[in-house]
């Protein structure tokens, strides 16, 4: 099976609030349907889950009543994105459905302290193909904080070893420096757990409220550590995650999993 998670840079236009992009997300529904993969599919809140989250400061947890209308409002639209990518893959005779976060787990000062796995076992076994997504959750230290996509594809490769954990970005890959501000980048074609360690230069420059490409490095690491390999590719561009799905050659970067 795969873990796909579409980032929210891609599936939105994370400069605009609650702005989608409808044609992106019908090319990558497409795309995953002619691939026909079994999988999980994971998505990023974008600029429908950012922009409230950070104005309300939900990832700082509870701290004036205020931030529980935040926390309703934030959850609304990225329910509200949710559905539309749903929409988007049934449309393409994909069985999508959707595990909202605050409902399956529970935080603990930001890390996991509990998590219902044998949802998405069911779901599966039942040839369905879970969606779940970056959203806000009850948290037993703060009250609330954030549980973004790149935490639940860490938790879910942990428990599904997956064959490939791919992320679908708004760039060919990774990068020494951020590609949109530094013109001499150097593009990294694959790349070890050892080299990644040691990529200390700031990849983005327009850190979101779940650290940005900073947090995607983290939670590759960790990725790494189960024995999964994990592609990056750029989902603006046709065919490049059928062709990853389907083993094929296409630009993208490989961090290559620790084996044992």
């Amino acid at each position: 099976m795969f873990l796909i998670k579409l980032g929210g840079s891609v599936i939105t236009n994370k400069a605009q609030e609650c702005c989608f992009k409808q044609e992106i997300m019908d090319q990558l529904a497409a795309e995953i349907k002619k691939a026909s993969k079994p999988g999980i599919i994971i998505h990023g809140a974008g600029s429908f889950g950012h922009i409230l989250a950070k104005q309300y400061k939900l990832n700082t947890g509870y701290r004036q009543r205020k931030q529980v209308e935040g926390f309703a409002l934030t959850h609304t639209m990225v329910q509200r994105l949710n559905t539309l990518v749903l929409a988007s893959l049934q449309n393409h005779s994909i069985p999508a459905v959707s595990l909202p976060p605050h409902a399956i787990l529970s935080l603990s000062d930001h890390a996991i302290a509990h998590i219902d796995y044998n949802i998405f076992k069911k779901y599966l076994a039942l040839g369905f193909m879970p969606v779940s997504y970056g959203d806000v959750a009850l948290d037993n230290q703060l009250g609330f904080s954030i549980c973004s996509g790149d935490l639940l594809i860490q938790l879910l490769a942990a428990e599904f070893k997956p064959e490939k954990v791919i992320f679908v970005i708004d760039e060919d890959g990774l990068y020494s420096a951020n590609p949109k501000t530094n013109k001499n980048a150097t593009f990294f074609e694959n790349i070890t757990i050892k080299d990644l360690e040691n990529l200390t230069t700031s990849l983005d420059d327009h850190a979101d409220v779940t650290e940005g490409m900073k947090g995607k490095i983290h939670t590759i690491k960790q990725v790494a550590k189960t024995g999964a390999d994990t592609i990056l590719v750029n989902g603006n561009i046709h065919n490049r995650l059928y062709d990853t799905l389907k083993g094929k050659k296409t630009r993208s970067t490989i961090v290559y999993g620790e084996k044992p």
